[in-house]
């Protein structure tokens, strides 16, 4: 079968996405004898929601019984110690409280406690005021009761994509990183995919597109689905001072979501937030005023102390909120070849590793997929430089002297880390790509000092003009021209001493 403006007619496999759903999956599949391509419409993977979220992995008491959430979120967080550890993912399991401050609070905390039983998750314990009060002691003295849950734990959402898309490049995955699937048109064998690259064949097509993914559902399917996108924003505090809080603490949640709550990261920050807006523009990652307002206002009822002194960045992330209020994944009914993963929102990063074997094994299935005889283990994780010792970074430094270049002050990033970030497998291409890889940038200067040595570095390594260096793709380049070219000399920055600069 020929026809023109194919690029490509030998795809097996095509994932649409790749945040933590599609690389989850990508990875997976990886281990058997076909191909496998991700089409991602970001400058990277991770570009979407699973890079602004809470990073947190829910213990399960939220979601309602018998549901595809409830299900996928406890089996997936059984999965993330095994996971993480594998990748070399920052995780801890600190556990989670769910505060009430009045009788209604009472009720849903009890609630949420017999329902946390029904969905099978364990360490959950109904907790009075001065217990809360010992185990977190700057939680609000009027707090009533609570909901104590033992297995809520974090991780880094965006580290986590950013390895098992380097796990499945490893063995095989293609990426194509820039493209957006426009439509999807089924044919007599397979689909042909309209990217905003051209068009492309692929036998199979598994649709994790995140806020778009209805929409491409319901070009192939009579059951039409129907997502909305709802915003959240965040205020992200320094962590040059010592947590408050060891536990994620939650206020009673509401039907538009867990609520707005107070959460140390596997950094050692501290987040607060988020709001829920649903809105029309499901790219509209923009902050205002009023909401991070509604933020701090709602905060201060769990910690009455809070103070936005060492709030070094504000963000927002899109979340998919299916309106039937549930994850549509498996195969797509009455489309043979299709499988999608549809309205992930929380608990999607705690349900994505369970999402990702739930598809594999379907996939696995319907297609006989023999596994490969040898797959490539994932490399052991690297030490931070920051989080060595003096002697491991004199050894570091005398191996390889580019660790001894301090890229980063405020995180500790070194030029040696900045460049292996870019060599990735899936690799940096941005300054935000670097920055969520090395966390350069990630400090209280928020990039202030660092962010031109990352220019260069990303400038050589990808062989790319400073000017066409982007802060996070697209069209958000940094520099817009030499000074050169405008005809101006600039004075010596280094005088011969006692010269005088004119």
């Amino acid at each position: 079968m020929r026809r023109s403006g194919c690029r490509d007619m030998s795809k097996d496999i095509v994932i649409i996405g790749g945040g933590v759903v599609g690389c989850g999956v990508a990875r997976l599949l990886s281990a058997y004898e076909t191909g496998v391509t991700v089409i991602e419409r970001g400058h990277d993977v991770a570009e979407g929601a699973s890079k602004a979220n809470s990073g947190i992995v829910h213990a399960g008491f939220d979601a309602v019984p018998g549901s595809q959430k409830a299900r996928f979120n406890v089996q997936g967080a059984r999965m993330y110690p095994a996971l993480c550890a594998e990748l070399g993912v920052p995780f801890s399991r600190p556990g989670a409280l769910v505060l009430a401050f009045d009788g209604q609070g009472r009720e849903t905390v009890r609630h949420l406690y017999e329902q946390g039983r029904q969905n099978g998750v364990d360490g959950l314990a109904l907790v009075e005021r001065e217990e809360i009060l010992h185990m977190e002691p700057n939680v609000n003295p009027g707090v009533l009761c609570g909901l104590s849950a033992a297995t809520s734990g974090l991780v880094s959402p965006y580290e986590l994509t950013y390895a098992l898309a380097d796990h499945g490049a490893l063995n095989g995955v293609e990426f194509l990183r820039n493209t957006e699937v426009r439509r999807i048109e089924p044919l007599a064998e397979g689909f042909r995919l309209h990217t905003s690259a051209g068009a492309l064949l692929a036998r199979c097509v598994v649709n994790c597109a995140g806020i778009n993914a209805a929409r491409l559902h319901n070009q192939i399917s009579a059951n039409r689905l129907e997502t909305v996108a709802r915003k959240g924003e965040y205020y992200l505090l320094d962590r040059m001072q010592p947590l408050p809080f060891t536990r994620t603490i939650f206020q009673t949640p509401t039907r538009m979501g867990k609520g707005v709550l107070v959460t140390p990261t596997v950094h050692g920050n501290l987040m607060l937030g988020p709001t829920a807006e649903d809105i029309e523009d499901g790219r509209d990652v923009s902050t205002t005023a009023e909401a991070l307002k509604q933020v701090f206002d709602k905060v201060r009822l769990s910690w009455p102390q809070a103070s936005l002194r060492q709030v070094i960045t504000s963000f927002a992330g899109i979340r998919a909120h299916e309106t039937r209020d549930d994850f549509v994944v498996g195969a797509v009914e009455g489309v043979p070849g299709a499988y999608e993963a549809v309205g992930i929102e929380s608990p999607g990063l705690t349900a994505s590793p369970a999402i990702a074997e739930a598809l594999r094994e379907l996939i696995k299935r319907d297609r006989h997929l023999v596994a490969k005889k040898v797959r490539k283990p994932f490399p052991k994780a690297e030490t931070p430089f920051s989080a060595m010792t003096l002697e491991e970074r004199v050894e570091v430094v005398t191996h390889n002297p580019e660790h001894g270049n301090l890229v980063c002050r405020c995180e500790q990033v070194t030029e040696a880390e900045v460049r292996r970030a870019i060599r990735r497998p899936v690799g940096a291409r941005s300054i935000d790509g670097v920055k969520r890889r090395t966390r350069a940038g990630m400090g209280r200067c928020q990039g202030g000092f660092c962010s031109p040595r990352v220019l260069e570095i990303l400038s050589e390594e990808l062989g790319i003009s400073p000017l066409q260096v982007t802060k996070g793709g697209g069209g958000s380049v940094l520099l817009t021209g030499a000074i050169a070219s405008l005809g101006v000399v600039l004075p010596d920055p280094y005088p011969v001493p006692g010269k005088r600069i004119p």
